[in-house]
Parts: structure tokens; sequence; C-alpha cells
């Protein structure tokens, strides 16, 4: 693996990105909050939050003094909550622990809520020059299959094995400007090459140096034996609307799915439902066709039921009354924000 890192550093200049905002104004927030961001999200989808959030959120100090509820409402759409809320909690810990400045070391950097060890090494890499190796999805995807690594990365023992090996292949001379360049490059090379499917081999910089590709076997590589084993849950959510338009949201637990988020009532079956609405509404429900909404490891079938409310009152039990506009600005799960979107009921002037 002579000159791997060097190979890796002069492509990256060449034809690796350099137009992602969170490159251009690079500080150890915004590699924080754009590796958080990333984290199971993909850079199209990132680059439409990113903006807003910053905008609003400016920098460690204005994070951490938030409300929740505000960043929250600010994530609603890019699903995986928890990231949301450790962002809150490691904000506030860098204010309350390190004095309002984030730690200068990946050691010290795991020790914020949500960081964990790949995101570390990113920040301490491109903002402090660290010698220390990123682990994402794309860079175990492209390390996998130039070493040909037969350690099976559903197991943390055959991650820590690839770990050390990636180590071993960073950069060793000028390590302020060659480890936020090669670890940008083996980021590039992940998302732009070295597909999932049919890599493009052809274009690699590191393509003689790859084993999987001397073998004719890249598609290998990763090894992972383990399947995720997915489960199907059916939510019942009540649609209530005044004549005015108001409807009916209920801020969930912060444990468990859509955690800390605002919801159509939500209950685990049809006679739950209807248990938490009788005698008032059981008459005048409208159930709509389920749909499916799906989570990473979980199938969620939502089916709405609507019902037009004469009083406010007989449902406060279940939640408050929002104009849908007010509504808008919390944070909701994607299917909520989907339902008040299509389903959105006239309000007055």
């Amino acid at each position: 693996m002579t000159h791997f890192a060097s190979r890796v550093v002069t492509w990256q200049a060449q034809f690796g990105r350099h137009h992602l905002p969170w490159q251009i104004h690079r500080s150890p927030y915004t590699v924080w909050l754009s590796e958080v961001m990333l984290q199971q999200t993909q850079v199209a989808t990132v680059l439409n939050f990113y903006p807003k959030f910053l905008t609003k959120f400016q920098n460690v100090q204005t994070l951490a003094a938030a409300s929740i509820e505000d960043v929250l409402a600010l994530w609603s759409g890019m699903g995986y909550y928890s990231r949301a809320r450790n962002l809150h909690r490691a904000a506030q810990q860098v204010m309350q622990n390190f004095g309002g400045e984030f730690p200068k070391s990946a050691a010290e950097l795991v020790q914020l809520a949500g960081v964990g060890r790949s995101t570390a090494a990113a920040i301490a890499a491109f903002c402090y020059g660290e010698r220390v190796s990123i682990l994402d999805g794309n860079v175990r995807r492209v390390l996998s299959r130039v070493l040909a690594f037969e350690g099976d990365l559903t197991k943390a023992s055959e991650v820590n094995g690839l770990w050390e090996q990636a180590t071993a292949l960073l950069p060793t001379r000028n390590l302020k400007t060659t480890m936020p360049a090669y670890t940008q490059g083996l980021m590039d090379m992940g998302a732009t090459l070295c597909h999932v499917r049919e890599p493009e081999c052809i274009r690699c910089p590191v393509a003689l140096a790859c084993r999987a590709h001397a073998g004719q076997n890249v598609n290998a590589y990763p090894l992972k034996t383990r399947a995720r084993k997915r489960s199907t849950e059916s939510v019942w959510l009540l649609l209530a609307q005044t004549k005015s338009g108001e409807v009916l949201l209920a801020q969930k637990p912060l444990r468990g799915v859509w955690a800390g988020l605002y919801s159509l009532p939500a209950f685990a079956s049809e006679d739950e439902l209807l248990n938490a609405t009788s005698p008032v509404a059981q008459s005048k429900l409208r159930i709509a066709p389920a749909f499916k909404h799906v989570l990473t490891h979980k199938d969620l079938w939502l089916h709405v039921v609507q019902f037009d409310a004469v009083t406010r009152s007989k449902l406060a039990s279940l939640g408050g009354w929002y104009s849908v506009s007010s509504a808008m600005q919390l944070g909701l799960p994607a299917p909520i924000r989907k339902i008040l979107n299509t389903m959105q009921p006239k309000e007055t002037t």
C-alpha cells in the first residue's frame, strides 16, 4: 500500500468534491453538524436542511441555548430524531464541560452525546489535522475492498480490526493539510466511485492497489453476514379537526418512535382509539385507507381516522389544538407532516 494516501490526496484535489457548504466554511461546529446530519441521510437531503439549521443556530452557543422543541422543529422531515436530541445535548456539554470550545482531540470529542468514533475522527482530522481514521459507511466499503478485508463488519471486534488497518494507511507528513484532504478523498471516493453496486474501478485512483479489484470480486466486500430483522407495527392516528381548521396534536414521550415530536394522537389499535373517543366521536369517525411508512428496522402501517370536532373540550385530554400553520412549525414526523399537507382543513381568515 505504498503511496496509497498520496494517491487519495492528489485525486481529491483534482476530482473530489469542493462545493459542499460545510467544506467552504469549515469549523468544528459545521463539521460536527454536517457529520451528524449525514448519518443515515443522503447528501441531497442534508443540503436542504443544513442551511436552514445553520441560519437558525449559527454556532454551538445558540444551539445549546435553544429549546429542544425548536431543534426538533427544524429537524422535522429528516428522520432519526435521536440525532437532533443528541446534537442539542452535545452542544450543552460543549458549553458546560469545555467552556464553549470544541475539544481538540478525537479522544475528547467522543465524550459528546451522539459522537461516535468516526464522527470524532472526522472533526479532529478536518479541523485539527489529527492522524485518526474515519470509518463511516462509504469509507468502510472503500477500505474493505482495497484491503480485501475478510472480517464480518456486523461484529464490533472485526470492525476494530479494519480500524487498525485503516490507521496504518493514514498520511504521515504535513498532517495539517494532508489529513483533511485524505479524509475528504476517502469520503468522495465512496460517494462518487466505489458504489455499492457497479463501482467505477476504471476511474479509481487506487485501483492498482485494490486487492478486491485484482481478484475481480469487488462486490464480495464489505462482508456482512447478519441480516437485519424487520418488524411490522400498526398505528392508529386520530385526525380531529374543528370547523375553524384546528387539529389535535400530542407531544410524544421522550422514548420510543418519534420521541419528543408532535403527532396526531396515536393508538396501538382501533379499539384503543374508539375507547379514547367514546362516546363523543364514534358515530362520526371516518377511516382512510392505511399507508406504509418505512423506518430503519420496522414498517409502520398508519391508519388515519378523521373526525369533525364540534367542540374542543371533549378531546382535550388527548392533546392540544393547533392551527395548521402553527402545527407545521412544530417538530413533526414526516408522515404526520404529509397527512396535514394532503388532508389540510381550510382555516378561517
